[in-house]
């Protein structure tokens, strides 16, 4: 019986494992990390083969099953938890006021964030709309400024790809780990 919950942890946490390293590897790929994605493919296939050589040692377990599902689910899930928490990748930020935001603006170009703004025309009238691209890492700071500034501000932000030309404070947007690991093409 011991090595029938030994093997089912194994395929459960096996399956966890290549998982979250399979969203890891999707987000590279999708934020432009093409020479780093294929070293965390080849770690997710290998931990993958294991998982699935076990579950099919256990055929006549329908536990084997539920367990290898089970880790599929989890490893999905501790993924995005990972995702939400790696600082790779810039965000795109849309912050839109009711009134003529003057302070926001400000306060964002001094802490080294460049930024365009114009007026536009809500449904219930003249709007201030501030855009902004930074790095993914430093968009809790961007939020805690709005929230002090403008706390009614409508905010919208979307992931970003690579791009080319305009105002970045260079200093803030790199991970020097990631810029020593990888390199984007």
């Amino acid at each position: 019986m011991m090595p029938e919950v030994v093997t089912m942890l194994y395929i459960f946490f096996a399956r966890i494992l290549d998982q979250s390293i399979g969203t890891i590897r999707i987000i590279l790929v999708s934020k432009g990390y093409r020479y780093i994605a294929p070293f965390f493919g080849f770690a997710e296939v290998l931990i993958w083969l294991t998982a699935i050589n076990k579950a099919l040692q256990n055929l006549d377990s329908v536990y084997s099953y539920l367990i290898y599902a089970g880790g599929f689910a989890m490893g999905n899930f501790v993924g995005m938890l990972l995702e939400a928490r790696i600082p790779i990748g810039y965000k795109y930020v849309q912050i839109i006021t009711g009134r003529r935001a003057t302070a926001l603006p400000l306060e964002l170009r001094e802490q080294g964030f460049g930024v365009t703004s114009v007026d536009g025309k809500g449904m219930k009238g003249d709007v201030f709309i501030i855009h902004t691209i930074i790095p993914k890492r430093r968009l809790a700071n961007v939020l805690d400024i709005v929230n002090i500034l403008e706390p009614g501000a409508f905010v919208t932000i979307e992931d970003v790809r690579p791009m080319r030309h305009g105002f970045i404070n260079r200093r803030s947007l790199h991970n020097p780990f990631w810029q020593s690991v990888a390199k984007k093409r």
